[in-house]
């Protein structure tokens, strides 16, 4: 028998994610397909979702061996529901920066992810939030309170939106890009330049859906643009100050990595390997203690500026480094140093 057609509508199951094969697809086996496009998923969940039946493409079961092609519609369903039905409020610490009854900013710890989704249901900073806050106002995106976020690896502050009308307010700032956001990263390589802009078209990569690609030619994606200067040449890698006009995902991440500098210890964009430097064995080492000391992507979002939605004054926020970032700048200051001196 061939594989059962069925309209996935079990009142008992929850679509989670829906992907459709771009068009330069190769045929590839549905697990590994979806492997590269769910954050978090492991090779065992998903091909147990295929045993269940409970991966469909084009409305049809299929195994987990099925080849993806060009244009099909993949669907996988699990029995737990997604993250909009899971904003369970919860008691974890927060570091809040400023407070009043319309806004709060926060400085996020690294390791945080800001709002529910797969693989992370509890322990957000949206679960902390509700926990704080009984009614915060829904985005678009049906996430309480946020008009903009970083990523979980990354540090930093965040405004959040009380009321509505705070929400509404602060999001067209965003959109018009009258904010004031900036970032502290530490990238691999020698910026030459002392300052500059990078624009580029930022959307996801067709191959890979945890990754975001430029598209220089401005045919797919959004526009972005970041102004960076540089801080500090630390020898194989630059502190720089990057400064967003956007607010794209992974905007610096990819940004950075497009000409030429991947962000240090950035794993999910390759920089988690040794990409400037020599072959010598203590420099491996020296490296490999670096990454051990930032176990992240080395960005943190230290200022941000805003005009407050009731009072119209412009408020202005900066933050300190974090301790893992900052101790693996000063052990890449203290390499530098040495390294003038022989």
């Amino acid at each position: 028998m061939g594989p059962q057609q069925h309209e996935p509508n079990d009142e008992e199951l929850y679509e989670h994610h829906r992907f459709v094969a771009s068009k330069g697809q190769d045929p590839l086996r549905v697990d590994k397909f979806l492997m590269n496009f769910i954050e978090n998923a492991t090779r065992n969940k998903i091909q147990q979702a295929a045993k269940d039946g409970h991966i469909w493409v084009n409305d049809t079961i299929v195994k987990q061996n099925y080849k993806v092609k060009a244009g099909d519609e993949v669907k996988v369903l699990f029995e737990h529901p997604p993250h909009e039905l899971l904003l369970t409020p919860e008691d974890i610490p927060l570091q809040i920066v400023y407070e009043d009854e319309t806004l709060l900013v926060v400085n996020k710890p690294a390791g945080m992810v800001v709002h529910p989704g797969h693989g992370n249901y509890s322990g957000t900073l949206i679960n902390a939030l509700l926990f704080h806050i009984k009614d915060l106002p829904i985005n678009d995106n049906e996430r309480p309170g946020l008009v903009h976020r970083i990523d979980k690896d990354t540090s930093g502050l965040l405004v959040v939106a009380k009321t509505e009308a705070a929400m509404t307010h602060l999001a067209k700032q965003f959109f018009d890009k009258t904010s004031e956001r900036e970032y502290i990263a530490l990238v691999w390589g020698n910026v030459e330049d002392d300052e500059g802009t990078v624009e580029g078209h930022i959307g996801r990569n067709p191959k890979n859906r945890l990754q975001m690609q430029v598209f220089p030619e401005g045919d797919e994606g959004k526009d972005a643009v970041t102004h960076y200067s540089v801080l500090e040449r630390l020898g194989y890698v630059t502190l720089v100050s990057c400064k967003l006009e956007s607010g794209r995902t992974h905007q610096i991440r990819v940004h950075m990595k497009y000409i030429g500098h991947t962000l240090f210890n950035d794993e999910r964009y390759g920089g988690d390997r040794i990409l400037k430097g020599t072959t010598f064995t203590k420099y491996k080492q020296f490296v490999d203690n670096a990454f051990k000391i930032l176990p992240r992507q080395a960005l943190h979002a230290k200022t941000l500026g805003f005009v407050h939605p009731i009072t119209g004054k412009h408020m202005r926020f900066d933050s300190e480094l974090p301790e893992d970032m900052a101790a693996c700048i000063a052990k890449w200051q203290d390499y530098a140093k040495h390294s003038k001196q022989l």
